[in-house]
């Protein structure tokens, strides 16, 4: 397996907008939790190239719990192909120790989530940072010297201004940072944001979406990093390759409560309860639900979905002789152009990538 997913579900706070299986510790026997992880990474012989520490948050593990985890997966992994290891951090969760523990078990890679670089839009999005804390955080990370670092930024945020936005840009710029991601926000369902959305508090808006979405790449691209997905900009040298193996349809393993997996055209999720996941990891018990053979046609559509969100582009071949009409029409149009291999979005396609998918399918 070449790339292995590690997900940690715990939250200090439940920010509004997140649907990832997550809570706060509570009474959670974090003992035995690591327990559970390292009993679920041996089940089968890895040798990861990529590793991804998810959540939640994976910093909030204390050093001692964060150290045994890390030291126990590379008592059970073969590590030898690993070419990155990424952690992701919140700015609350990070000490210089906890760093020094990172860089001394092999971690490559710092996800950093800021999200907003002012503190009234941390505070609508519900974090549990504020902008003092992030710069500290991350002064932290430079000085503990990761091969590379992220900064995970937000916008079309609830009260959130196109210069506000800019100046976020700006600051995360000036930081220099090896990779920036920028997403959209999105309204997912059982977050508080989207029933607030339901109720007319808030409201979505394609153009100032777009606003936003062309603010980031004239600012980042006019920084030196290269759009190389929708959502994800990197300095040379430093593009997510873990998250590059999922665009482009690679199989992953997911270990911890709620993780997805997709192996040889099987997919499965882990139970998303924590003290269940643990107590059947720990009883030997099968924690997968929600099994499927994923149909050729399923496997199409998610290479639609994702290919066509990257540089690279989807491949030609893919499209359909049917659906060769819609391609010229959408070329004709500027949303897109093709050579003899790929199709890549244009600068003003990339923000319609889903009904552009939809529309070639067929």
């Amino acid at each position: 397996m070449k790339h292995l997913y590690v997900h940690i579900p715990f939250c200090h706070r439940i920010c509004p907008y997140c649907s990832f299986h997550k809570h706060t510790p509570g009474g959670t026997d974090m003992t035995a939790f690591v327990d559970a992880l390292l009993r679920e990474a041996e089940k089968q012989p890895l040798r990861p190239q990529t590793i991804f520490f998810g959540g939640g948050t994976p910093t909030m593990l204390s050093d001692v719990h964060l150290e045994r985890l890390l030291r126990g997966l590379q008592e059970r992994v073969d590590m030898s192909e690993v070419v990155e290891f990424t952690m992701e951090a919140n700015p609350r969760t990070v000490t210089a120790s906890k760093a020094g523990i990172m860089r001394e078990m092999k971690v490559t890679r710092v996800s950093l989530g800021i999200q907003a670089w002012d503190d009234e839009t941390l505070k609508t999005l519900g974090r549990d940072h504020a902008r003092a804390d992030a710069e500290a955080t991350w002064q932290v990370l430079k000085e503990a010297g990761f091969p590379s670092l992220n900064l995970d930024l937000m916008f079309s945020i609830p009260g959130q201004s196109v210069e506000t936005w800019g100046k976020t840009l700006e600051h995360s710029i000036s930081l220099q940072p090896d990779h920036i991601s920028a997403y959209n926000l999105n309204y997912e369902e059982d977050t508080d944001f989207f029933r607030r959305l339901k109720a007319g508090e808030y409201r979505e808006d394609e153009g100032r979406d777009a606003e936003f979405f062309n603010l980031a790449i004239d600012t980042l691209e006019g920084g030196g990093f290269e759009h190389y997905e929708i959502s994800n900009y990197a300095k040379p040298g430093h593009r997510s390759v873990h998250n590059e193996a999922y665009w482009l349809g690679e199989d992953y393993l997911g270990i911890g409560p709620g993780a997805f997996s997709t192996v040889g055209g099987r997919r499965w999720n882990n139970v998303k309860d924590t003290p269940r996941y643990m107590a059947m990891t720990l009883a030997g018990e099968e924690t997968a639900v929600d099994v499927e053979e994923l149909t050729p046609d399923q496997r199409r559509t998610e290479r639609f979905g994702l290919e066509l969100r990257t540089a690279r582009g989807l491949p030609l071949d893919l499209i359909n002789p049917e659906s060769r009409k819609m391609l010229e029409t959408l070329r004709e149009q500027g949303l897109l152009s093709h050579d003899e291999s790929h199709v890549r979005l244009t600068r003003v396609g990339k923000p319609l990538v889903d009904p552009i998918a939809v529309a070639l399918m067929g």
